[in-house]
């Protein structure tokens, strides 16, 4: 056994000045009946842990490291950004480059405003489409989470579904009831909604593939399902990509698709590893926020130079190297691995991938919504997460999370994961 004694005693230290010990509920590790180690230093597809354990990662910051972790170039645009200072609250250029390259990358958008966190991307995203609309309601889906906004906390996925209850105390029963929550994947349930309250839902919000219940994928033509019925009735339709953004192709998920939403939420990659959020869309719609319109928003930190140069450095490289294309490529890999895994095993698991992310559903069953995740043998997750900890691998610890593969990831790292994930499949 791996010797985390370090990790136990910052965890105890932890618990007695942070709420669970952790700053992220997902982090405790509750899901997988343990306690999280710690992290003293990272690079490439690589972390040590406080007690000097290696560990191969595929979470990789939950998303951001597509380039692997402390890439140079992202390094060093942080450093050279840093000597010119580190805050301003007045505008700065990395604004205006991070804005051009958004909008001629991600198919939706014709203006975007800088915030601080994907939450905060999809908390005001919601306020717009309330304010440009004039209605109230909003419509999103079981399994989608988009962050701890008040009236979006309701039914998600992720974190909330592993700890306590899917709808958070501390949230007025008034917000939760301009949500309405419906099953993913179901047109009949969509078109239902919209024959009763079309009138007074101002936005459909989806994760358009969900990524915080496993990795969901929209059965073939529902997502052009969702923009004809909401251009129907009036409402938008609002993508949060803050997790597929820029991760699973150039142009996030609407790219691959061609489908386009009203708005779109982003978050993530556009950092470099840095806190950082945005949302933009259709300029008409994006003209009512302040001080142009009649929709407040504002944020101290918002187009930090650091995060943009961050997130700039690291998608210009990303575009240099034909990321995307490479990153399909190691993921393949990944997948053809794990598969003639689980044929050596003779385990009937259910593997989704798009790109550089994947889950692994310990269930035969096919996975069209979170209603089937919750069917998958939770049980033979933990022990499948802790037999692939010890045996060097990091996979996120909740069969609710997706993992992440970065360009960092090698041939031989690859390899070595399939090996991993053959062995702890064993003692799943």
């Amino acid at each position: 056994m791996a010797d985390r004694s370090l990790s136990r005693k910052l965890f105890e230290n932890a618990r007695q000045v942070i709420p669970g010990g952790v700053n992220s509920p997902v982090r405790a590790f509750r899901n997988v009946e343990g306690e999280p180690f710690f992290v003293s230093r990272a690079r490439g597809c690589r972390i040590w842990d406080v007690d000097g354990n290696e560990l191969i990662d595929y979470v990789g910051t939950w998303g951001p490291a597509i380039l692997g972790h402390a890439p140079a170039v992202v390094l060093e645009a942080i450093h050279q950004a840093a000597k010119a200072g580190v805050s301003f609250g007045i505008p700065n250029p990395h604004e205006v480059e991070m804005a051009r390259l958004i909008c001629d990358w991600v198919p939706s958008v014709e203006k975007v405003r800088m915030v601080n966190s994907g939450t905060e991307a999809t908390m005001t995203a919601i306020r717009l489409a309330r304010g440009f609309t004039g209605r109230d309601k909003i419509v999103k889906f079981d399994g989608c989470y988009h962050g701890h906004v008040d009236s979006l906390l309701v039914a998600a996925g992720s974190g909330a579904l592993t700890h306590g209850k899917p709808d958070s105390a501390g949230v007025p029963a008034a917000f939760a009831d301009e949500t309405l929550v419906l099953p993913f994947n179901d047109p009949e349930a969509v078109e239902k909604i919209f024959a009763e309250a079309g009138e007074e839902i101002a936005a459909i919000i989806l994760e358009p593939i969900p990524a915080n219940a496993g990795l969901i994928f929209p059965k073939e033509g529902y997502l052009q399902f969702l923009r004809d019925i909401t251009a129907k009735h009036g409402a938008l339709l609002i993508f949060d990509e803050v997790m597929t953004g820029f991760r699973v192709a150039k142009g996030g998920v609407q790219e691959l698709t061609g489908v386009t939403p009203d708005l779109t939420a982003l978050g993530k990659v556009i950092g470099g590893g840095l806190p950082v959020g945005a949302f933009g869309g259709r300029a008409d719609i994006m003209d009512h926020l302040a001080p142009d319109g009649p929709v407040y928003q504002a944020g101290t930190l918002s187009g930090n130079p650091l995060a943009l140069a961050a997130g700039l450095a690291q998608l210009r490289e990303m575009e240099k190297q034909d990321g995307w294309e490479r990153l399909n490529r190691v993921g393949s890999a990944f997948e053809q691995g794990t598969m003639a895994a689980l044929e050596k095993t003779g385990k009937n698991f259910t593997f989704h991938r798009v790109g550089s992310m994947f889950c692994l559903f310990f269930t035969p069953e096919k996975i069209e919504s979170v209603t089937d995740v919750k069917c998958a043998d939770f049980a033979a997750f933990r022990r499948f997460f802790w037999a692939a900890l010890e045996a060097g691998v990091y996979f996120a610890p909740s069969q609710y999370e997706a993992g992440f593969i970065s360009l960092a990831h090698t041939e031989e790292d690859i390899a070595r994961t399939a090996e991993v994930v053959e062995k702890a499949l064993g003692a799943s």
